[in-house]
């Protein structure tokens, strides 16, 4: 492919060189560069490509697309005003512009994302529509279950992934789009079909990601000038600001105000072993909705994968039945452990987050909540103290346990997690095994009780002194619920 074709849609400056070399790959990462190369200079937190313009040139690249000047010869120099942005477009263009052969539903807020998703994606699979994901667990690429590092992957990767989904019959994808993604140009100059908001909360704010809730709304809000339709939590109080400039047509689900897609008589109910909602769905679509996912939030995550999924399909009653067993690994996932009780894994993995669960699962009038947890180590002590406190506050009996204590001791992080702890009047046990943790609550389990394994949710690994051993929860739970003197409990 010619240099001058993948950057056809950029503003650029040729400093020295010709544009019409051919160029074997495209690349942002100095270490794989080769022979005809086209190397991207991104300057990040931690690093700056600029520094690495020589090398990249002594390994045979024949172009650098540069922000800022540098001093080089023999080769290529292309200048523009933002390189990340460069990427994208350039990994679009290499790519043969993979996302206009796709739907594209990208979907951004700061809860709901990853349910949201794969609700929407199990219903459009449920529909005949081979649907992508690719969110803060994994990218799936029809069969293929790829781990995920980011939210929102840089571009390269993203139209990589695109270009595998086209190439294997896919017709569409949804995502999550992180705000950090849309401020560091990562979904830049991909017109999605579909623009999706589920809310706002502070978060991600501080040194290298927000400098204030400000700026992380307007990040949140540059999806809105980048699709044809918007679907919108009408009820979030943020909603308006979001959409403030937005150059698409809006549609909105919500609870409380008019909506296009509404739900009314929400009832919140109990199955053995499960936790349930229903609703009246009307509007745009009128039907009755049950999910066996718990919670108000799950009745907003699910109004909109309704809303998304009735642009493709008018089969209502298979949307409806979609919905009713979509499960998300780590996402108030219930376990099936005992009639007798509710076990769930989700990632609350701070305050703010636990909170919302605790609270949300408190409106079923439990018996007893029993909350496990642990907090990272090599983080805030601040995170620690607050979790220990809310869990205190929301949590009938808390069992402190070790996450991921890096290169901490456990037993530091869990006294400072008892700081917090000890700010309120719940009753409280420390076991720093995370198995004995599980099984202790397996074993005092009472009739009604719901239990909450909180923090790591989808991880499957647990990070010790720099290593990370393999740790799924699940198979914790399972090798517990198999041992000879728990069976007789269950």
């Amino acid at each position: 492919m010619k240099l001058s074709q993948m950057i056809e849609k950029l503003d650029y400056t040729v400093v020295c060189g010709d544009v019409d070399v051919e160029i074997n790959h495209l690349c942002n990462d100095n270490r794989k560069v080769g022979k005809d190369d086209v190397f991207v200079c991104i300057k990040g937190a931690n690093f700056d490509g600029h520094n690495f313009v020589q090398d990249v040139k002594d390994k045979g690249a024949s172009c650098v697309i540069v922000q800022d000047d540098v001093e080089v010869d023999g080769i290529t120099v292309i200048k523009v005003d933002n390189t990340r942005k460069a990427l994208a477009y350039m990994s679009a263009a290499y790519f043969g512009n993979p996302a206009e052969k796709l739907i594209t539903i990208g979907i951004t807020g700061t809860k709901g994302k990853t349910t949201t998703s794969y609700m929407v994606r199990n219903v459009l699979e449920n529909a005949g529509i081979k649907t992508g994901l690719i969110g803060t667990i994994e990218t799936i690429i029809g069969d293929e279950h790829i781990k995920a590092n980011n939210t929102t992957p840089e571009s390269f990767l993203i139209h990589q992934y695109f270009a595998q989904m086209v190439e294997k019959g896919l017709k569409c994808v949804v995502m999550e789009v992180s705000s950090q993604g849309l401020m560091l140009d990562r979904v830049a100059g991909v017109n999605f079909d579909y623009g999706i908001f589920t809310n706002l909360e502070p978060d991600h704010i501080g040194p290298n990601e927000h400098k204030d809730f400000n700026h992380y709304l307007e990040c949140k809000s540059l999806l809105f000038k980048q699709c044809k339709k918007a679907i919108v939590n009408i009820d979030d109080e943020h909603t308006e600001r979001v959409l403030q400039g937005a150059t698409c047509q809006v549609e909105t689900y919500g609870l409380k105000n008019d909506a296009d897609y509404k739900a009314d008589n929400v009832k919140l109910y109990q199955k053995p072993g499960k936790l349930c909602v229903s609703y009246d769905l009307s509007g745009k679509i009128n039907m009755p909705v049950e999910i066996n996912v718990p919670g108000i939030f799950s009745v907003y995550n699910s109004l909109c994968a309704v809303a998304i999924c009735s642009h493709m399909t008018d089969d209502i009653s298979l949307i409806e039945r979609s919905l009713e067993d979509v499960k998300v690994k780590g996402r108030v996932e219930l376990v099936d452990v005992s009639k007798r009780f509710v076990f769930m894994i989700d990632y609350a993995h701070n305050a703010m987050s636990l909170e919302s669960l605790l609270t949300s699962l408190k409106k079923y009038n439990p018996k007893r909540i029993v909350t496990i947890f642990g907090c990272g180590g090599n983080r805030s002590k601040d995170r620690r103290f607050e979790m220990g406190e809310v869990s205190s506050k929301l949590s009938d009996f808390t069992i402190v346990t070790s996450d991921n204590p890096r290169f901490e001791e456990p037993l530091d992080i869990i006294n400072d997690i008892l700081v917090g702890i000890k700010k309120a009047d719940g009753e409280y046990v420390t076991i720093p095994d995370r198995k004995d943790a599980i099984r202790y609550s397996i074993e005092h389990a009472q009739d009604g009780d719901v239990i909450v394994l909180a923090g790591k949710g989808h991880e499957d690994y647990q990070e010790i002194k720099g290593v990370k051993y393999p740790m799924d929860e699940r198979t914790l739970i399972n090798e517990v619920i198999s041992e000879p003197n728990i069976k007789t409990l269950l």
